[in-house]
């Protein structure tokens, strides 16, 4: 299970293929995953979009950057699910090998998000998107060329899988800071949810898609679809009419401009509060899905096809979680909706602990379970996302996300390698029973953050929450 902006296409974990907390999937994330202008001036709506339309669907600058995401969410699941199979079937790759094959995509995130952020603050961020959808293309059509000439080997997927992680960090965190030029602060929310739903059918699309293709014009070919996938996410944006503000000249080192955005998140108590829970979430959830898969084949006995609809309940659960985000939200306040999506998030792993077999009763109550925990992390992660875009600056927006999503996507692989040494010591049934009841901590955020005590989404950002060193630079290059 799991909560990514990557966002991610924040992407999750491999084995559930969910969004993280407060992120979205590994590419561009929708999800978790882009704070607005600055706090002394409201953000005049894109030239394109119609200054008091009723719906983000009017705007059609919105609707370009929408289709060319969702279609290359489509491609980034057809290449996670296709990316193993290639190793293991094309070129009879070892465990360990395939072990590194998908270190070597999540290995930038640490290594380059932080200067991705900074770059993206201080330069335009439709260009920086449009080269990185391009080169990523480009990139992983190298793999079925390759394959086509009988050059295909482990070190070229290495150095693709590394070159493509980096320009997805460099992606991501610009999706995020874009969008707000974007759209009229009004449809922030909107927006979010829109992208939401998009990576949620993306994860429930995407692998059987890939699949299917595999079957059809074997593995490597399959990737072509990926490839052509970020070529039509570059053109979305290149047909974007909209011309986007260059932002304000910045003369800070990069050491000083990263550790702003540092200070930024960890000296505003509404940010400070999201990644703390965020990150203490994905440390125990990536655990918990390490631990999860193994348990159900090895002592539930389910088969791989009743594990896929099991998982797959949850991505069905964040559709329907992020479209209904904003209604909940409007009907019962902001800090009660997010406390809503965080607690069935943090609580719905114990009722995994039931079912003790592979009976059609055992997975009726583990799909259930995963659906209402897909569906609360999703409603959390729309509106978190969506509070964290709304109190930020403009000029930090790229650091903002580059620091959060460091925090919160850093502890994804510490939770699936401690996991493992502790289902090995006391049994997967144990560990189980451990991850999951350490799982909940997160609720204890809902008493002392201040988010949980919002009523309504804030228009424009706070310096209270941003610190006073924070918003003086904020009110000096406020202005996109």
């Amino acid at each position: 299970m799991a909560l990514t902006q990557k966002e991610p296409r924040e992407s999750g974990t491999s084995g559930a293929q969910a969004v993280p907390p407060g992120t979205t999937s590994p590419r561009a994330a929708l999800t978790e995953p882009v704070p607005p202008q600055a706090a002394s001036s409201e953000a005049a709506p894109p030239e394109d979009a119609p200054a008091e339309s009723g719906s983000v669907w009017r705007n059609h600058d919105f609707v370009k950057l929408w289709t060319g995401e969702t279609i290359s969410l489509i491609g980034t699941q057809i290449t996670q699910f296709t990316l193993p199979l290639i190793a293991v079937l094309t070129l009879h790759a070892s465990v360990s090998e395939v072990g590194l094959l998908n270190a070597s995509r999540s290995a930038p995130v640490v290594a380059v998000i932080l200067f991705a952020g900074v770059w993206v603050d201080r330069h335009r961020r439709r260009p920086i998107l449009i080269g990185c959808a391009l080169g990523c293309g480009v990139l992983i059509g190298l793999i079925p060329l390759a394959s086509s000439l009988g050059v295909l080997s482990m070190g070229l997927m290495y150095v693709v899988c590394i070159l493509t992680g980096v320009l997805s960090v460099v992606s991501e965190v610009g999706v995020f800071s874009y969008v707000p030029s974007l759209v009229e602060r009004r449809h922030l929310a909107a927006t979010n949810s829109r992208l939401q739903t998009s990576l949620s059918l993306a994860m429930v699309a995407g692998p059987g898609l890939a699949g299917v293709l595999v079957g059809t014009i074997t593995a490597p070919t399959t990737l072509t679809a990926d490839a052509i996938s970020y070529f039509c996410c570059a053109l979305g944006l290149i047909a974007i009419r909209g011309r986007e503000p260059a932002p304000a000249a910045q003369h800070q080192s990069v050491r000083s401009s990263i550790a702003e955005g540092v200070r930024a998140v960890f000296g505003s108590p509404v940010l400070r509060g999201l990644l703390t829970q965020s990150g203490t979430f994905n440390l125990f959830q990536s655990g918990l899905i390490t631990i999860l898969v193994v348990y159900a084949i090895k002592d539930l006995l389910l088969t791989p096809f009743q594990l896929g609809v099991v998982l797959g309940a949850i991505a069905v659960g964040g559709v329907c979680g992020s479209m209904s985000a904003n209604r909940i939200r409007e009907r019962f306040g902001l800090g009660r909706t997010m406390a809503a999506g965080i607690t069935a998030g943090t609580l719905c792993p114990l009722f995994l602990l039931i079912p003790r077999s592979s009976s059609f009763a055992s997975l009726a109550i583990l799909s259930t379970v995963e659906f209402v925990y897909g569906f609360g992390v999703l409603m959390f992660n729309v509106n978190a996302t969506t509070l964290r875009q709304s109190v930020t600056p403009d000029r930090l927006l790229g650091r903002v996300n580059a620091s959060y999503r460091l925090a919160v996507l850093g502890t994804l692989p510490i939770g699936a390698a401690l996991s493992g040494f502790l289902g090995q010591a006391v049994g997967l049934r144990s560990a189980m029973v451990i991850i999951a009841c350490l799982i909940t901590t997160p609720i204890l955020w809902v008493a002392f953050s201040p988010a949980y005590r919002l009523k309504t989404m804030p228009t424009e950002p706070l310096p209270e929450l941003m610190g006073a060193s924070i918003a003086t630079g904020a009110t000096s290059d406020g202005e996109h």
